[in-house]
């Protein structure tokens, strides 16, 4: 095989690519500077947030427009969520509070939503997650609210009930599952473990090719492969990194029973919802609200959206606690209830529902692939 040193016209190549990255460097450094101005003007006016997910879509959404090319469009919006990640951390370095420990598809999609430059913070569940953020332990959290097969994770639900946060950004994550395990075939394998739900993801897969083996939820993916990792005859389901971070065997790919399995996930802060930075183009805004329990309580705040021409994606029921068989609604809608053209439409909830409240108003989510650069619950 031929050395680089001797193709033709190789060295001259790299160094203009070395004068490039040195220009990169530079304007890196620029760009840095600019980061902490803005921290310094944000200082002056009272302002300590950092993350503005309005902003930072609007600057994704054109430079999209702008890519001239080869690199994808994909390619762009990583790397500049990593350049965005680093200025944040120059203004303040942000803790983000997940469901870990560290390998769960929750942690690779913050990484991946967020940048590495964000400081991860695993909990034991998802309490701990509105705990840590309500409290100001954490700045932020990142949740999952539903997946494209399994549907609502019931849990995150309820807790926003329970606590004073609100969403600021939403991500989808495509979820990848793979079966891990140092048994060296599907044979050897007895018991299965998963979060609930990449076990339900995987169901149809496993009747098929596990259906004597024992399925067992615990609290994460990654604590799955930590106990497989320890068990003759176990194995997990989960991202199939974990695989080479414990020295097991993928025994199998893509074992989910959709290949368009997406997880829904929001980042939460602390506080009631409140406009800050630019309105969110594609916005979507997210509620919860109570109505007397009587017929047609429910009808009338559906008719309310409609008579405002405003589409409604999601309506999930929980039981309100503390009152049997009342119940507390979460739904999405897709408008920004916070311009002041839907302060009629608020007034209108107002008169039918027993108490209302929005939780967030933000940009509708990207589709972010975090199983593309691997060899995540």
């Amino acid at each position: 095989m031929e050395q680089p040193a001797t193709i033709p016209g190789l060295p001259e190549l790299r160094t203009q690519i070395d004068a490039v990255d040195a220009q990169l460097l530079e304007l890196l450094s620029r760009r840095a500077q600019l980061s902490l101005a803005v921290r310094q003007a944000k200082a002056r006016a009272g302002n300590a947030r950092v993350y503005d997910a309005a902003r930072e879509a609007q600057l994704l959404a054109s430079l999209a427009e702008r890519n001239p090319g080869p690199l994808s469009a994909e390619h762009i919006e990583a790397v500049w969520r990593e350049i965005m990640s680093a200025s944040r951390a120059l203004q303040k370095p942000c803790t983000v509070a997940y469901l870990g420990p560290e390998g769960t598809f929750s942690y690779f999609a913050a990484a991946g939503a967020l940048g590495s430059s964000s400081r991860f913070v695993p909990c034991r569940d998802f309490a701990e997650i509105f705990h840590r953020v309500e409290s100001g332990a954490c700045d932020m959290g990142f949740i999952p609210l539903e997946n494209s097969i399994h549907g609502t994770i019931t849990q995150s639900f309820d807790l926003f009930a329970r606590h004073l946060v609100r969403i600021s950004a939403e991500f989808y994550s495509r979820i990848a599952n793979s079966l891990l395990s140092h048994e060296g075939d599907l044979a050897a394998v007895r018991t299965v473990y998963s979060h609930a739900q990449p076990l339900g993801q995987c169901a149809e897969w496993l009747r098929a090719h596990l259906p004597q083996a024992h399925l067992v939820s615990v609290d994460s993916t990654a604590a799955a492969a930590q106990r497989a990792a320890q068990e003759e005859g176990a194995a997990s389901i989960g991202h199939r990194s974990m695989a080479f971070k414990l020295g097991m065997n993928v025994l199998a790919d893509n074992i989910q029973d959709d290949s368009a399995n997406w997880t829904r996930f929001v980042l939460i802060e602390a506080g009631a919802d409140q406009r800050r930075g630019a309105a969110p183009q594609n916005a979507k805004s997210s509620l919860l609200f109570t109505v007397a329990n009587r017929a047609g309580s429910l009808s009338a705040v559906l008719d309310v959206f409609s008579r405002h021409h405003v589409n409604m994606t999601k309506l999930e029921s929980r039981p309100l606690k503390g009152a049997c068989w009342n119940y507390v609604f979460f739904a999405d809608v897709e408008c920004d209830l916070d311009t002041p053209s839907y302060a009629p439409l608020l007034t209108e909830l107002d008169e039918h529902c027993t108490s209302v409240r929005v939780l967030g108003c933000y940009p509708a989510g990207p589709h972010l692939d975090s199983t593309i650069s691997t060899t995540g619950y």
